[in-house]
């Protein structure tokens, strides 16, 4: 994908052919063996680090627009008596980025009238870092013509430059590696997978039985053509065909979770249970639980009330340290199905619920911050109280 970017992009192709030593990883471009004088007089090499501004495997540099601002991974660079160049300090985020890069120091050099593309940007800030450890010695040079494989592997079908943007990469990259199971593509678990396709998770595992109906459209996310209601599509093929344009994981699977095939969520990271059976959700939750995987099973429930319409929804998350709330909290009865099979959906308590569960598997896999962890939550239109408790106790 990488190689692609810089075949179509004169900018880098042009660092390449006069030998500068670039990758494209993530949505960055890494400028490597820059030399550089440090506070002791040493002649050192570092990193230059810009996010690319990427449309399409275009890459175009944005004028006037903050851009010229440019990251450096190394100790600070120096004139030749070791004094720093303070001219171009902007910042010391000291921030991860990915693998083994950092981003130790941003600088600013901004021209009148700006750098016309990412070739003038890198080759200037390259002359005022690699000046001092050139005049101390000719030799040195950030121009090896060393080749570096820049085909990247990804789980998205192109680069996710909202991370990159954000400098959050090396967050995202705490959901890499799962994978996940959506039991269940209703309304709530169609939104789940909306969100989690937009993860670096590895695998995206759907299973449902049913087609995707007329009725299904008004309680999923996207809007359909009405000539897919003619084909009656299994829901996992539906979904798939869409959310596979972005992620490449996406594996459907056409059939129920039963007490026969059950063992196939045995080597998941995580499940979200989105079923409105009572009797399977009991059997899964069990199975998952004798086996420590992590669980979030989702509920909503709308009622009729005079003219009116009163919502809840729940959310309980269920992990190896704290599942001795399953009873209380997850309805396990005898029933086939429950209430929940034919009552009243609505996208926007489908979505919420969703985005619920999501932000509570992204807070146990370490992408948000929690000062506690609460298993279970639960919500009401008619109050706008959020409950959250069932709090684990480290």
């Amino acid at each position: 994908m990488s190689q692609r970017l810089i075949d179509h992009n004169q900018d880098l192709k042009r660092l390449i052919d006069e030998g500068y030593e670039i990758e494209v990883k993530g949505g960055y471009l890494i400028t490597h063996h820059i030399p550089y004088v440090n506070k002791s007089r040493e002649i050192k090499y570092g990193k230059l680090i810009v996010a690319l501004n990427i449309n399409n495997d275009t890459v175009t540099y944005q004028k006037h627009r903050s851009k010229h601002v440019i990251n450096f991974m190394g100790e600070y660079p120096c004139y030749q008596d070791g004094s720093e160049i303070s001219a171009i300090r902007h910042s010391s985020p000291n921030r991860p980025l990915f693998d083994n890069i950092i981003m130790n120091f941003s600088f600013s050099n901004k021209p009148k009238d700006d750098y016309n593309n990412y070739y003038e940007q890198i080759v200037r800030y390259i002359e005022i870092i690699s000046s001092p450890a050139i005049s101390l010695d000719k030799n040195v040079t950030a121009k090896t013509f060393k080749v570096i494989n820049n085909e990247e592997n990804s789980v998205f079908q192109y680069i996710d430059s909202n991370a990159t943007r954000a400098n959050i990469c090396n967050i995202n990259n705490k959901l890499a590696n799962q994978k996940i199971a959506i039991i269940g593509l209703g309304g709530t678990g169609s939104y789940i997978l909306d969100l989690i396709a937009k993860t670096p998770v590895s695998e995206i595992n759907l299973y449902d039985d049913d087609n995707f109906c007329q009725h299904n459209a008004f309680r999923a996310p996207g809007a359909p053509n009405k000539a897919i209601f003619d084909d009656a599509p299994k829901k996992v093929h539906y979904f798939s065909s869409i959310y596979s344009n972005m992620h490449k994981g996406i594996k459907p699977h056409a059939e129920k979770i039963t007490k026969d095939n059950v063992y196939q969520l045995l080597n998941m990271s995580f499940v979200f249970l989105c079923i409105d059976n009572d009797a399977a959700r009991a059997m899964i939750v069990k199975e998952l639980q004798q086996n420590d995987i992590p669980l979030i099973d989702v509920g909503i429930g709308v009622q009729t009330v005079d003219d009116f319409l009163i919502g809840s929804l729940r959310v309980t998350l269920v992990t190896p340290e704290k599942k001795d709330h399953v009873t209380r909290r997850i309805p396990m009865g005898n029933n086939e199905d429950n209430e929940y099979a034919t009552n009243i959906q609505i996208a926007d308590l489908n979505a919420l619920n969703a985005n619920l569960a999501v932000i509570e598997w992204k807070k146990y896999s370490g992408f948000y911050h929690a000062i506690k962890q609460f298993h279970n939550f639960t919500y009401s239109t008619n109050d706008s109280n959020f409950v959250a408790d069932e709090i684990f106790e480290t």
